[in-house]
Order: structure tokens, then C-alpha cells, then sequence
């Protein structure tokens, strides 16, 4: 065919076509402009500027002072047995049944029995704080051990006794409880520049959770309410199950894992972004004191765990409060469930976290020089 706009050919007539632009060429034009270059590289920059905020924003909230313990553990003291023993001996108490005051009130009873006489043994004289969740007469429990300095605040360890309904709850959270009467053992005697309550809150399980009548909301608002000025809140939640196995440990979101271990190995200090001195001080103190494995985070609290405790209680009331624990669901399968035995708990694991936390109560209530 010929081109249109030139004219008849004569009767002979040979006419040259012109060249044809090469085939594609200004397509390609089209498709990759010569300014692409610089817009990928603008594009690569920003690209590596987000991952380095956020790599920067990660070790932010899991820095603390000191280093995670790494490699085999010590061979258990003749203390660690008896702690470890104790231990035991406490959760299989509280763990005999379920514990609510809906479904199981007799059992909740008991297991708040247990834990008086258990502070009475330890030299406390504690007393039970009622007060009414709907139909239903609960009480918190509180023994207490006063400081030199009663204008120096006060350090607050909790532990909820409760458990959901159908399980036995050894881990959650008889394992807090006999950790905190070990505590109160170990810490009775001595002399501190703040006072320390020991506390064991009723009603942090469903359908008490985050509402007006959960335990350690009440403990808090009370304090808030007369005043006192509460230096720090450690809220001891789940801190029995421990896993060596590689790929163990969860996390809430994937991006954790690339900071933290898959290892199940670890005991965790655990607040928001505002408690983040707390968490550094407490993980700081653990860490010199107990060779064993340990993490910390201070992130914004919508960071699903991140308060999912008694801690988020005393936050309601203004106060500096974090959790400690073995990350609950995160690794532990039986989490609400029936299976949740005492026999699935690593008693000598907890006895070394123990050692670290009598450590780290003493430096948050500021023991005065000998």
C-alpha cells in the first residue's frame, strides 16, 4: 500500500520508502522514560529510610541495660531446689480446681486461703480488702512489708488468683502467685527505703477483665484515692513455662521476630512506651543479678499484650506499672485451656527468675546503704 499523501506513481516508477523507525522504539520511550533512574533511586531511598525507622524504632523499645544471659544454665544451688520445691508446692495448691467466683467460688475461696496462711507463715500479718462485683463478695489480699521512709512511695507486687472458668489455671496464674509468696518469703526481714504491698487481686479473668470490678483496678483506684504515691507496679503474670526448642516462641506481630528470640527460653519485662524507664530499671536489675535468659519491650500499649494484665489497672490510675512474664499465649499452647496442669511447669526455671526478681524489688525500693 502506498502512503496516502504522496503522489501517483508514473508507469516505471520506482519510489524509495523511507526507513522505518526501529520497531518498538518509541514505545519503550514511552514505557521507560529517561527520568526513571532517578525516581527508582528516590523510591530505593525512601524504601531504606522506612526500614531503618522502623529497625531504629524496634531497638528502641526492646533496649536495656545489660545483656540477655546466653548459653547453659548454672547448675541449680541447694536454695534454687528449696525455692523450686515451694514453688511446686504453692501451684499445686492453687491449681487443685478451678478458680472463679461465678462457676467455681468454693475453689476461689480456698485458693485465697491458701495465700493468707501463706503470708501469715512468712511473718506478714495481710489482710483481705473486699468489696462487691455485682451479686458476687470478692476480696483482694494484701500484705505488707513497711519502708524506713513512708514519703519515699510505695512498690506494688500483684498477682491475680483467679482463673477462667474449666481450667486449672497453673500457669495462669498460679504460677504469678507462688511466685509472689516466694517473694514475700525471701523479702520479709529486710529493710527498705519504700514500702512494698504484696498483693494477690481477685477477678482479672473474663468477664471481670478491664472492668469496673477486676481486682487490681479496685487495689489501684483505692490507692489513688487516698494518695498514695506508688513508685512502681510489677504485675507477675504467667511465669512457669518455658520451651528450648527452636521456633517456641510467637509474637503478636512478624516484625518482632526479627529482634527477639524464637526460643521460648526467656522471662519478659513487658509496658508501654510511657513505662519505658520502668521496664529498662527492672530488666537492667534482673539481668546483674540472675543468669538467665531475659527480653524487655516498652511499646504503644494497642501492641496486642502489651496489656493484657494487671498492669493496665494501675496505668488507669496514673501509676508506673509493668508485667513480667513468660509471654502467655505466645507460647504457651495450654493458655485457657484445660490442659493448663502443674505438671507442664518448669519449676526450676521459675526458682531462677525468683532470684532475679528478689533483685529487682530491691532495687526498685531503694535499699539503703549498709
Amino acid at each position: 500500500m502506498q502512503p496516502t499523501n504522496a503522489p501517483p506513481l508514473q508507469q516505471g516508477e520506482r519510489r524509495l520508502l523511507p526507513l522505518a523507525e526501529p520497531i518498538g522504539h518509541t514505545a519503550a520511550m514511552r514505557m521507560f522514560p529517561t527520568s526513571w533512574p532517578r525516581a527508582i533511586l528516590r523510591i530505593s531511598l525512601v524504601f531504606l529510610a522506612l526500614f531503618a525507622l522502623v529497625a531504629a524504632a524496634g531497638l528502641w523499645m526492646r533496649h536495656a541495660p545489660g545483656t540477655s544471659y546466653a548459653g547453659p544454665l548454672p547448675a541449680l544451688t541447694g536454695d534454687q531446689q528449696a525455692t523450686a520445691a515451694r514453688l511446686k508446692a504453692d501451684v499445686a495448691v492453687l491449681a487443685a480446681g478451678p478458680r472463679d467466683v461465678v462457676e467455681h467460688p468454693q475453689q476461689l475461696k480456698l485458693a485465697a486461703d491458701h495465700v493468707m496462711a501463706e503470708l501469715v507463715r512468712a511473718g506478714f500479718a495481710p489482710r483481705r480488702l473486699p468489696y462487691q462485683a455485682g451479686s458476687h463478695a470478692v476480696a483482694n489480699l494484701e500484705a505488707t512489708l513497711p519502708g524506713a521512709d513512708p514519703a519515699a512511695g510505695v512498690v506494688v507486687l500483684g498477682a491475680h488468683y483467679d482463673s477462667v472458668a474449666d481450667t486449672l489455671g497453673a500457669d495462669d496464674n498460679a504460677s504469678g502467685v507462688a511466685v509472689l509468696l516466694e517473694l514475700a518469703r525471701r523479702l520479709n526481714g529486710r529493710r527498705f527505703v519504700r514500702t512494698i504491698y504484696f498483693v494477690g487481686f481477685v477477678n482479672e479473668e473474663p468477664p471481670w477483665f478491664k472492668t469496673e470490678f477486676m481486682g487490681s483496678l479496685v487495689h489501684a483506684r483505692g490507692l489513688q484515692a487516698k494518695n498514695v504515691p506508688v513508685a512502681a507496679m510489677l504485675s507477675l503474670e504467667m511465669l512457669g513455662y518455658y520451651d528450648s526448642t527452636p521456633k517456641s516462641q510467637k509474637y503478636p506481630v512478624a516484625a518482632l521476630a526479627a529482634l527477639y528470640p524464637d526460643t521460648a527460653d526467656f522471662v519478659a519485662f513487658v509496658g508501654d512506651v510511657g513505662n519505658r524507664g520502668l521496664v529498662q530499671r527492672a530488666t537492667g536489675a534482673f539481668r546483674k543479678a540472675a543468669p538467665f535468659p531475659s527480653q524487655s519491650i516498652a511499646a504503644p500499649a494497642v501492641l496486642p499484650g502489651i496489656d493484657f494484665s494487671d498492669h493496665w489497672s494501675y496505668w488507669q490510675a496514673g501509676y508506673p506499672a509493668v508485667m513480667v512474664t513468660d509471654t502467655a499465649f505466645l507460647r504457651n499452647t495450654r493458655y485457657h485451656e484445660p490442659t493448663d496442669h502443674p505438671d507442664t511447669l518448669d519449676y526450676a526455671r521459675m526458682a531462677r527468675v525468683v532470684d532475679g526478681l528478689v533483685a529487682v524489688v530491691a532495687d526498685l525500693a531503694e535499699v539503703p546503704p549498709p
